[in-house]
């Protein structure tokens, strides 16, 4: 999939998020600040982080949503993207992207 496909469909999905009512919203986590998007990740347990949107322009990351895609796809009800990945390979992710 190319990466201008992949950006609209995150984009399509963030896009959604937003016109959720705000009944339905408060049944899924409203927390989510202006300009980030909510993700679950790890292998058994899922935990939800809350990320930047800048994230989805880095290549590490959008090599993370072509694996998430392919496993899980992004069409979720939870209200976030769920990612193929460990926790502390995440937490490491994070830690780059944020330097």
């Amino acid at each position: 999939m190319g990466i201008v496909r992949l950006f609209s469909s995150l984009m399509s999905i963030v896009k959604g998020y937003k016109k959720m009512s705000s009944c339905h919203r408060k049944n899924h986590h409203s927390d989510v600040p202006k300009g980030h998007l909510a993700v679950y990740v790890g292998e058994e347990k899922k935990r939800r982080f809350v990320v930047p949107i800048s994230y989805l322009e880095q290549p590490l990351f959008q090599n993370l949503l072509r694996e998430s895609e392919e496993e899980f796809g992004f069409d979720h009800l939870m209200g976030g993207l769920t990612l193929a990945c460990r926790e502390d390979v995440f937490f490491q992710l994070t830690a780059i992207l944020h330097s």
